[in-house]
């Protein structure tokens, strides 16, 4: 863009060190730097907590919800940003973007969310409606929710890296593994529909030989640096989203699994060869015979398993960096659309 602008961006940013390397809000923010704008951050969930004296997070923001509302105005109204990029925090809602709103009424507001099933979050689409660029890691059910809603200027925008720090390490032996699943192992079924394929997947890896299982099955999270050596040491890595049906969508698993250089096999969702193509970046898999299959067909020949992996990481070092994405947000705000290698 011409000039450099103010751009404000609101979030939940607690101090939690083992998601330190997979902060979107913190890649997006570094993105923007790198190009020349000023950032400042908020964090919604923090001030919360500053100013409530209750452990309980309902109870905190039934009281104290509109003192973090006006701090986020003050601070707004004395920053005077151009552009205010906002987080789905936990309880910010329509009565928080209009107060923003009315402090700075010349932004450029856009809100971002990474939600496969935002109808099960309350005042979420209210809320949405009320910005002026919507942004989603999605590109079907989900988002058409919002378009449903008549939430002004729905765009898919995919999870990115950090290539500074998301890369192949050199790890000690204990971090060498054949085959590696984080996660959980299934979202709760009252909360979020499932698929079955992802409970066989990580329950069968978490019994075989020389396979990490890293937050489910008893074994315990990772996170921090180690769970960049852990990628980083694994042969293969496994990518199985909640939800498979959903277009153009995948967790930032897989980008955390590709920009550190495993080879990945990912369940297939629909056009996905739009983001990563099959043998070329990653190998695609629609069973869990076929991934089992292709496992260990990768696993024997190794020539073929490091290409793919050195090109997959090559791929999304240079089209999904947070300083591409961030250009992407610039060019929506000032030209109303962006061009990438899985836009139309």
């Amino acid at each position: 863009m011409a000039s450099a602008k103010r751009i404000l961006m609101v979030a939940a940013l607690e101090h939690k060190p083992h998601k330190m390397f997979i902060n979107q809000t913190a890649k997006l923010g570094k993105g923007f730097i790198r190009l020349g704008h000023d950032v400042r951050y908020f964090s919604y969930s923090n001030a919360l907590k500053e100013l409530s004296p209750f452990k309980s997070r309902t109870i905190g923001a039934y009281f104290y919800k509109n003192k973090v509302d006006d701090l986020l105005a003050a601070e707004t109204k004395n920053y005077q940003p151009d552009i205010i990029c906002l987080s789905f925090v936990r309880v910010l809602d329509a009565i928080t973007i209009e107060k923003i709103r009315r402090a700075a009424p010349n932004a450029v507001l856009i809100g971002g969310d990474g939600d496969l099933w935002p109808q099960l979050r309350p005042g979420r689409i209210a809320a949405a409606k009320k910005l002026d660029i919507f942004t989603a890691s999605n590109n079907g059910e989900s988002l058409q929710t919002y378009r449903d809603a008549s939430v002004p200027k729905c765009v898919f925008m995919p999870n990115m890296c950090d290539p500074d720090t998301d890369h192949r390490y050199d790890v000690e032996p204990k971090w060498k593994t054949d085959i590696l699943w984080t996660g959980l192992i299934i979202h709760d079924p009252k909360r979020y529909p499932g698929e079955d394929m992802r409970y066989e997947l990580v329950s069968r890896l978490a019994k075989m030989p020389n396979c990490a299982v890293y937050g489910c099955c008893g074994r315990p999270k990772i996170g921090g640096i180690n769970y960049l050596y852990a990628i980083s040491g694994a042969r293969i890595g496994l990518s199985i989203n909640g939800d498979n049906n959903v277009r153009l969508y995948h967790s930032d698993r897989l980008t955390h699994y590709l920009s550190c250089g495993t080879f990945v096999l990912a369940k297939r969702v629909p056009d996905t060869d739009l983001l990563f193509k099959d043998g070329l970046h990653l190998r695609y898999f629609d069973t869990a015979d076929e991934f089992f299959e292709l496992a260990d067909w990768y696993l024997k020949h190794e020539d073929e398993r490091k290409k793919i992996a050195e090109a997959g990481m090559k791929w999304t070092h240079e089209q999904f960096n947070s300083v591409k994405m961030a250009g992407y947000i610039l060019d929506l705000v000032e030209k109303g659309t962006y061009s990438a290698p899985w836009t139309p």
